[in-house]
């Protein structure tokens, strides 16, 4: 639950600003690391809460404790004249929306890589998700003291898996019983016998920073024999890791504090300010250019919703990174988004009035005066902004593209427990699909069932809980139905023969009607070729409408029927007792006799797919697909980013945990998208029982 308390520290110019994202697997200790920057800026205690005792990073505190991080956590310290702010990412590829955010309201990333797991297949797919967005890029090591923690196995690992630029700044001391009691610069020459690997490390080091200067004379003195000052190359470290080429590792102990102040002076001496880092591009509202922006506090305002969560006390609150000009509690601001609207989150182009705006320190809220350019903020009861809208000026209303965002491919069928629970939970629902842009809400009407679409397991499960814990609703999760339907078997020429005499008028209606299966794809076609007048013209419409009417509730249990050709090519009428309801009656009986006349066959949905894995995984990918019934209908290989995509074609119902083993088979790394095909004849397996 989000609380206000006391006031927040002023703003500060964006040049004395550093905005950094948390990076790195589950359980390789962002949280944990980012608890030991609060705890020595004095931010946090040793026991983990802020001054009026709450916890510092809210990340749920269920997932918290458990996996940690499944959302986005923020929280702002200050050191050595400069304002921090810490944007604690999920690991978990499931939640790698959340993690697209913290890069968007980040100017730099952090990577936190355990010393005693090393670099995952996850880290490096995280890794490449900053290099795409040009991310400047720094490695931390932590978890030292653990069981089978190897440092120099970690580093060796980083720089084998990220890249030739990953360097160490540091080398380790070590205590008598091997503990890490220190760390030794590489800066700076050490001549001491102990460390033997110091002087080619430093050579490395150096030649890596120098290599990305400015300074074109630093190299030539390098290699002339000079000894480069301490100075000189700190000042060349910024532009290196600003470049996005040069990545350096540091060691953290977050439990005894060992590198702990080395790495908070790495992120004011080397990471770049929101003015170096520059401005996503805008355009306006309807599309049109509009001037570029700049990291300026009284240019035109420009700010994006990073996240948005829902609080039981202080209603929406919405994580907002500022790019351009200065927002102020209590201003209208107009709100534009965001393209999104095949996953139920409508475009926005509304103005509103802003609350009240705060420095988050976690589940904290601290009033602020302002929040200019650079920063970071929270502000509440924004009513119809969600994650990834543009908030800007009424008078100059501007738009930020969307960030890319993963397609929910994982189904889950929602009901309510209760009647109580059913009357909460289409609104508990929508604040779930305002706060998360990855969820797609979807009530299928060929099944009836309500589909929560998420991007994995851990994300759906998160969702639920969410459900349960925040929104207070009861759900219970149901077997996702794949709707069957239904053709005709073959060609079958019958009356349908509806005459009823009670009293009064009667109804009378005789037709008699040619089917045949269509094309896939050709749902019903209906057609008449009456000579004579024998069914009159008037009532051609109500056939055909009787048998459509049929053909959609199906004549055997609930699949309907698809893909038939029926032509009307005689019949009897009356001129008292017929009428539009007779002839309908006549219609429906008709499609009843042509399926009992030919048979019927049973068709499965298809779907065309495209997998997107790592090279080595592709021949897994291939075989767990043929498990499918899949047809594999080609692949295409891209060498520069080590990714093939693998096209096939598989039925629906194989579809239902692919995500899973998707991410199985390829470690986290695989993702795929889908499209509808169309149906095919489904195997008897399928067809015992109706879908």
């Amino acid at each position: 639950m989000a609380k206000e308390t006391a006031a927040a520290p002023a703003p500060r110019p964006a040049e004395q600003v550093r905005n950094v994202a948390l990076v790195g697997h589950a359980a390789a200790g962002k949280t944990t690391l980012a608890e030991a920057l609060l705890v020595a800026t004095g931010a946090l205690t040793r026991a983990g809460r802020v001054e009026d005792g709450t916890t510092c990073l809210d990340s749920e505190d269920v997932e918290v404790r458990q996996q940690r991080s499944v959302s986005l956590g923020v929280a702002t310290v200050e050191h050595a004249g400069h304002r921090i702010t810490l944007l604690d990412t999920p690991g978990s590829p499931d939640f790698v929306g959340e993690l697209r955010a913290g890069l968007r309201a980040a100017d730099a990333a952090l990577f936190v890589v355990s010393a005693a797991g090393g670099v995952d297949a996850t880290t490096v797919q995280l890794w490449e998700e900053c290099a795409a967005v040009g991310m400047p890029r720094a490695v931390v090591i932590t978890q030292l003291d653990r069981p089978r923690a190897d440092v120099d196995d970690a580093v060796r690992s980083c720089r084998t898996m990220l890249g030739d630029g990953v360097l160490p700044l540091h080398l380790l001391e070590r205590g008598p019983d091997g503990t890490v009691t220190g760390l030794v610069s590489l800066l700076e020459p050490h001549p001491d016998a102990e460390l033997p690997d110091s002087d080619r490390l430093r050579a490395e080091l150096i030649e890596g920073i120098i290599g990305e200067s400015e300074d074109e004379t630093l190299m030539d003195r390098y290699l002339g024999g000079d000894e480069l000052s301490v100075a000189d190359l700190v000042a060349d470290l910024e532009t290196a890791v600003a470049r996005g080429h040069f990545h350096p590792v540091l060691c953290v102990s977050p439990l005894t504090g060992v590198g702990v102040r080395e790495l908070l002076d790495l992120l004011v001496s080397a990471f770049p300010c929101p003015m170096e880092h520059g401005c996503p591009p805008v355009t306006r509202p309807d599309g049109s250019p509009a001037p570029p922006l700049s990291c300026d506090p009284d240019g035109p305002l420009v700010a994006e919703v990073v996240k948005t969560t829902t609080d039981p006390y202080l209603g929406r609150v919405s994580l907002v990174r500022v790019f351009s000009g200065t927002l102020r509690p209590d201003t209208p601001i107009h709100v534009s988004g965001h393209g999104l609207a095949d996953r139920g989150h409508p475009d926005h182009d509304t103005d509103e009035r802003i609350g009240g705006v705060s420095s988050p320190l976690g589940s904290t809220l601290r009033p602020v005066a302002a929040c200019p350019a650079g920063d970071v903020c929270a502000v509440a009861r924004l009513t119809t902004a969600e994650t990834g809208d543009t908030l800007s000026s009424p008078d100059d209303p501007r738009l930020v593209p969307p960030w890319d965002l993963p397609a929910p491919q994982l189904p889950v069928a929602v009901e309510a427990t209760s009647r109580a629970d059913e009357d909460r939970l289409a609104t508990a629902l929508s604040r779930l699909v305002a706060e998360d842009p990855t969820v797609r809400l979807e009530r299928r009407p060929d099944t009836g069932q309500l589909l929560l679409w998420c991007v994995g397991e851990a994300h759906a499960e998160v969702l639920l809980e969410r459900l349960r814990t925040r929104h207070g609703v009861a759900v219970t999760t149901v077997p996702v139905r794949v709707p069957m339907v239904e053709t005709l078997a073959g060609p079958a020429r019958v009356t349908g023969r509806h005459v009823k005499q009670s009293g009064g008028h009667g109804q009378y209606a005789i037709v008699v009607v040619e089917a045949e299966p269509g094309p896939p794809g050709s749902g019903v076609v209906f057609e008449q070729r009456i000579v004579g007048g024998t069914v009159p013209g008037q009532f051609h419409g109500s056939v055909e409408k009787g048998i459509r009417a049929q053909a959609g509730r199906g004549v055997a249990g609930d699949r309907p029927i698809v893909d038939v050709h029926v032509t009307l090519v005689d019949g009897k009428a009356h001129s008292v007792d017929s009428s539009d309801a007779a002839f309908q009656a006549a219609g429906t009986l008709a499609l009843r006799e042509a399926a009992a006349a030919a048979g019927t066959r049973v068709l499965e949905p298809w779907c065309e797919v495209e997998v997107v894995v790592p090279g080595e995984y592709v021949g897994a990918v291939m075989s767990d697909l043929s498990g499918r019934r899949a047809r594999v209908t080609g692949s295409d290989a891209d060498p520069e980013r080590d990714r093939t995509t693998v096209r096939a074609e598989v039925p629906e119902i194989e579809l239902l945990g692919y995500a899973g083993a998707l991410r199985s088979v390829s470690h986290g790394t695989g993702s795929f998208l889908r499209r509808p095909r169309g149906y095919e004849p489904a195997p008897a397996s399928l067809t015992a029982v109706p879908a």
